[in-house]
């Protein structure tokens, strides 16, 4: 109880993370209500649940979502620290399993919820005419943006995707690591490096960049981004609520417009 009180006292005093630190993620808000949860969530879901937030409290009144954006493995450690955290959305499940054995969620709560396909992408005015993944160790190609390979989960399965074609080592010095999936796009949208790998969600809604290559299924593990009710939820009934609908069909519709695969 004291934790938590603590816990609380310091969101009333402003603990936020900001989209594209991986130790801020950003809160954004919804209306008053009777009941607010607090939703940690991976940054490349931002606009799919800016959607899914408007339509759930449009039928959920008495039930206002906030969301914490940043990457999957900073928001982990959140949660593991103590953080106020009533669901988990990770970009990964690796974080998810590292929580659970820790029993730090409610149990019986996980579900994989959507997939994803990784891509290689380039400024829209990139002259360097990439086609492949192993073309980024042409020496044209100077800086390369990817997420963290610890804590960003399409950083880790861009690593995987490096690993197994054998490019990992050459294109090691070219490197330019990101602390969120978000944060690689906007580098690749602003020309400050030559090509990124992101998730292809990300890539559909942006207009300053083009896709130049997909990522085959088996160069990395399957991207799967799970969701859980924490264990620690101050409005666990409420949590239940928001997941149920977050398994939806309306839900899923609205995934789907985004690029997302249902997995449920």
């Amino acid at each position: 109880m004291k934790r938590r009180n603590f816990l609380a006292l310091m969101v009333a005093f402003g603990l936020s993370l900001s989209l594209g630190t991986a130790c801020q993620p950003e809160i954004s808000g919804g209306s008053a209500a009777q009941t607010t949860l607090l939703v940690s969530a991976a940054a490349s879901l931002q606009d799919a649940l800016a959607v899914v937030q408007t339509n759930f409290e449009a039928e959920h009144s008495d039930i206002a979502i906030n969301y914490n954006f940043g990457s999957s493995g900073a928001l982990q450690q959140q949660i593991e620290q103590g953080a106020p955290v009533d669901v988990f959305i990770s970009a990964g499940v690796q974080q998810m399993d590292a929580l659970e054995e820790q029993d730090l969620l409610l149990p019986n709560t996980s579900i994989d919820l959507l997939g994803n396909r990784l891509v290689l992408i380039a400024p829209n005015d990139s002259t360097l005419g990439l086609t492949a993944f192993p073309e980024l160790t042409r020496s044209e190609v100077e800086r390369v943006s990817v997420g963290e390979f610890r804590s960003v989960p399409a950083g880790q399965y861009a690593e995987q995707v490096l690993s197994n074609l054998g490019i990992l080592t050459d294109l090691q010095p070219k490197l330019v690591f990101a602390n969120n999936v978000r944060g690689v796009l906007a580098a690749v949208e602003s020309g400050n490096v030559d090509a990124g790998i992101v998730y292809a969600t990300d890539a559909a809604i942006s207009e300053q960049v083009t896709v130049v290559a997909t990522a085959a299924e088996d160069l990395h593990d399957p991207i799967v981004y799970p969701v859980a009710i924490v264990g620690d939820a101050a409005s666990p009934e409420a949590a239940r609520t928001f997941l149920d609908y977050l398994a939806s069909d309306a839900a899923g519709a609205v995934f789907e417009d985004f690029g997302f695969t249902l997995l449920n």
